[in-house]
């Protein structure tokens, strides 16, 4: 199974985070309203701009665990660059500016911030190569190596066509 649907939390609600930890927890249709109580509040607070600031405000539980992993896997790999870019374009980014660089040391607040001119590449660099050192389970660990890795090889490939080497 794939997480790929689960980020749509925000836009749609917590069906798709709940199934990805009903689904990495193993549990069966008995036991899900029971897990319905500690998942949702950890639905809440798993982002990662809310880990960038320390304000997470869940406790550090299995389900929280599952459920911020689930939510990370969704931003990397193949689906997390076509995400990337969709939204960038959606928002009318430019794919890549050589003199925008990627913001450093990110609060909550700049992280968040439309102010700045900002780039659909500077997000690799902002946001989703981190990813893969913030999971939290170990299928989740295992599960980000390929997908950063495979980010870290699409990203050096677009720098080799933008500078026209490639």
């Amino acid at each position: 199974p794939s997480f790929s649907g689960c980020h749509r939390i925000h836009m749609y609600g917590s069906y798709g985070l709940y199934g990805a930890w009903i689904w990495a927890t193993g549990l069966g249709y008995g036991q899900r309203r029971a897990g319905e109580k500690k998942v949702t509040p950890a639905m809440l607070t798993a982002g990662f701009k809310n880990e960038v600031s320390n304000k997470l405000n869940a406790e550090p539980t299995l389900e929280f665990a599952v459920v911020q992993d689930a939510d990370r896997l969704d931003a990397i790999g193949a689906i997390g660059v076509a995400r990337c870019f969709t939204y960038g374009g959606s928002k009318n980014s430019a794919l890549h500016d050589p003199n925008v660089l990627p913001r450093d040391n990110l609060s909550k607040e700049k992280y968040m911030s439309k102010e700045e001119k900002q780039t659909s590449i500077n997000h690799f660099h902002e946001k989703l190569f981190k990813l893969k050192d913030m999971m939290k389970t170990e299928a989740g660990k295992k599960r980000a190596e390929k997908r950063h890795k495979f980010m870290e090889n699409f990203v050096a490939e677009f720098y080799e066509e933008w500078s026209g080497r490639a």
